[in-house]
């Protein structure tokens, strides 16, 4: 994913996240759900309850920038797993995520606790 930023890190939210939400409402998320700083050299992914659409939140160091996909026919490939809040993910792994692939299938993800 081409963007103006080159984050450090890409964090994957595992919950739902009602779309409704946009900036200020997904910092909400990322500060109170995720135990992260909205702030840092990072992409936020989030995605809806039926997986047909995703937002990418992040810090561009003058204010915060919000991406949207929508898929027209099919889902995302999105990872669950009820003990994490999020998954770190590599960008390769978002750009087959975004692509429609599964990030898992792919290759492992490195699991990070909260607020690395």
């Amino acid at each position: 994913m081409r963007m103006f930023v080159e984050p450090s890190d890409i964090y994957l939210y595992l919950g739902n996240v009602d779309f409704r939400k946009s900036i200020n409402g997904l910092i909400v998320v990322v500060e109170q759900q995720m135990a992260l700083n909205p702030f840092r050299d990072a992409l936020f992914v989030f995605c809806n309850k039926k997986r047909d659409k995703l937002k990418v939140l992040y810090w561009d160091k003058t204010g915060f920038a919000l991406w949207y996909k929508r898929l027209e026919k099919h889902r995302f490939k999105w990872p669950s797993d009820t003990e994490l809040q999020h998954m770190h993910l590599s960008e390769q792994q978002l750009q087959w995520l975004l692509s429609g692939f599964d990030v898992i299938g792919h290759s492992p993800l490195n699991y990070k606790a909260s607020g690395l």
